[in-house]
């Protein structure tokens, strides 16, 4: 066994009889979810497209009529993460009995919405603000539809798109809580992961502009997407559902 494969290993994502290649899948779209917020905050006024929690409190602030956040972008990026949700949601209940198969088909619609993004990014000019709520609405449908994906795969410390729960359980259940501290490695991965992505998205919109954020975005889910594609007749355990898993074993 090499070191990167024992590295990989110790860090709680190879493949393994529960969950497959999911936990490498999944680390893809965390970074994902860094590249596109960054985007989002950064060039789009103020607004996450992922993390929904921000976007409350942003709201919040523009109510109060705080300086450069927007009452409309705030309530766009929620409705429409609630819409990718939704869908995400639709999609799990007619193909999560193969995790394989939900993941690859979630994978491809994604894509679609982060290409028509990257598309509007690089032929209209980001000045005006229909194109921005353009941008908002296919990024936020995308990420919803990603987290509740995330959420029906149901691989522990992976949602894709929150990390605060991530960073409780890495204090909360460590041994200096008196806890087992479960999958240290795989939640500091994550950790670390949505913000290289963020950092990265951040140097490429400073030094080359939205277009190459969104290119390298998209570049990640076509990856995953062909990975997903090879795993969606897989019928290896770990395609079932967690509760159809344990009633196999």
């Amino acid at each position: 066994m090499s070191i990167g494969t024992r590295a990989i290993d110790a860090l709680g994502f190879a493949p393994d009889e529960r969950h497959g290649p999911l936990p490498l899948l999944l680390l893809v779209l965390t970074m994902i979810t860094g590249l596109v917020d960054a985007v989002s905050y950064l060039k789009l006024g103020h607004v996450f497209v992922a993390n929904m929690t921000g976007n409350v409190v942003f709201l919040g602030f523009a109510v109060a009529d705080a300086e450069d956040f927007s009452i409309p972008a705030s309530l766009l990026a929620i409705a429409a993460f609630l819409a990718g949700a939704l869908a995400g949601g639709r999609l799990g209940t007619r193909l999560g009995h193969h995790r394989g198969r939900l993941l690859a088909i979630a994978t491809y619609i994604e894509i679609a919405l982060v290409g028509a993004a990257g598309i509007a990014s690089v032929t209209i000019a980001l000045g005006g603000d229909p194109v921005r709520y353009v941008l908002i609405a296919l990024l936020a449908l995308a990420m919803g539809l990603q987290n509740a994906t995330a959420r029906r795969l149901a691989v522990p410390d992976l949602t894709t798109t929150v990390l605060t729960l991530t960073l409780t359980g890495i204090a909360a259940d460590s041994s200096l809580a008196g806890g087992t501290n479960p999958n240290p490695g795989r939640r500091l991965v994550a950790t670390v992961t949505m913000f290289l992505g963020a950092a990265i998205g951040a140097v490429l919109i400073f030094r080359v502009g939205v277009g190459a954020v969104l290119a390298l975005a998209l570049a990640l889910l076509v990856l995953n997407g062909i990975v997903a594609y090879r795993q969606s007749s897989s019928s290896d355990a770990w395609t079932l559902t967690p509760d159809k898993n344990t009633e196999r074993k």
